[in-house]
């Protein structure tokens, strides 16, 4: 879980403009959004691995999770806009997200 979040944060300075493709029209300052985001995983999985900020860094990986859902629903809506081969592949992302957060939350325990 830490890798794939250092990594995946890691992806948001390599391959900003795929981010800003599914960030819905509402949030404003996307490049910005789009690299804190990619901070916050970093951080967040970093706080898994001491004992002492796991808790925390669960907690927050949980909110980041819940706070980046309406982007996946973004891309959901722009894909099927588009009538995207890939349409069904963001359907299986949205219910991948309370397995994410539950993930985190056994971190909790």
């Amino acid at each position: 879980m830490i890798t794939g979040y250092v990594i995946a944060g890691i992806l948001h300075f390599v391959f900003p403009k795929a981010y800003k493709r599914i960030m819905p029209p509402w949030i404003p300052f996307h490049y910005m959004m789009i690299y804190f985001s990619g901070v916050c995983e970093i951080v967040f999985a970093l706080l898994l691995i001491p004992e002492m900020t796991r808790t925390i860094g669960a907690w927050f990986l949980i909110a980041m999770l819940v706070a980046i859902f309406p982007a996946n629903i973004q891309m959901m809506t722009d894909f099927r806009k588009r009538k995207s081969n890939y349409f069904w592949l963001t359907l299986l992302r949205l219910p991948l997200q309370p397995v994410l957060i539950w993930w985190a939350w056994s971190y909790v325990k």
